[in-house]
Formats: structure tokens, C-alpha cells, sequence
């Protein structure tokens, strides 16, 4: 799936499972919940805590809410993704095309 494809079939789905877009706002909220539940299986798997009995866990699903709730915010704000993803990784490559090579921290692990 393309990001425009992305774009489209969450508008589609908001539109009619949805019914509306939740106010901008109001999904930044949603997305910084989302964020912080990627964050809590994060720490729990790779970090020093461990799961609770029966606590949700699936890294997948909570990443895919987070995306999906980031594309509500571009689409009601008219981001097309394709080409933010586009520039933002010409802006990288540009930026960064010797920076990580010479670190030497990236080359020790």
C-alpha cells in the first residue's frame, strides 16, 4: 500500500466508520496516547521492566494506531505524506549524507 493509498482509504474509513474527523486537536491527544503506549512495550521488551500479567503487548497494532491517527492529522490538515516523506528524506540525505558515516559511535557496537 502507497501512502496515497494510506491517505485515501483512512479518509474513506473516517468518512464512514467513523463518521467525522475528530477535531486536530484532539488527535494530537489521541497520537501522544498512541505514542505512549508504543513507548510502554518499549520499555517493557527492550527495557529493564517487565509485562503485567494479561497487559496488551502487540508492538504491531500500536504502532499501526499511531500511523493511522498521524495520517488523520495529514489528511485534515491537506499533508500529502508522499511528498512530506519525499522532501523530508531529501533534507536528511542532504543533511546527513556524511554525518552518520563518520561518527564513530555508530561504528563501536
Amino acid at each position: 500500500m502507497s501512502m496515497q493509498e494510506l491517505q485515501e482509504d483512512i479518509d474513506t474509513w473516517v468518512r464512514t466508520i467513523g463518521v467525522r474527523y475528530f477535531s486536530e486537536l484532539t488527535n494530537l491527544g489521541i497520537l501522544m496516547e498512541e505514542v505512549g503506549e508504543v513507548a510502554r512495550i518499549m520499555t517493557r521488551r527492550y527495557g529493564d521492566q517487565s509485562f503485567k500479567d494479561n497487559e496488551k503487548n502487540d508492538l504491531g497494532d500500536e504502532l499501526a494506531d499511531v500511523l493511522f491517527v498521524l495520517t488523520c492529522i495529514a489528511n485534515q490538515t491537506g499533508v500529502n505524506l508522499t511528498e512530506a516523506m519525499r522532501r523530508n528524506l531529501e533534507k536528511k540525505t542532504s543533511r546527513d549524507k556524511d554525518r552518520h558515516k563518520n561518527n564513530p559511535k555508530l561504528h563501536s557496537a
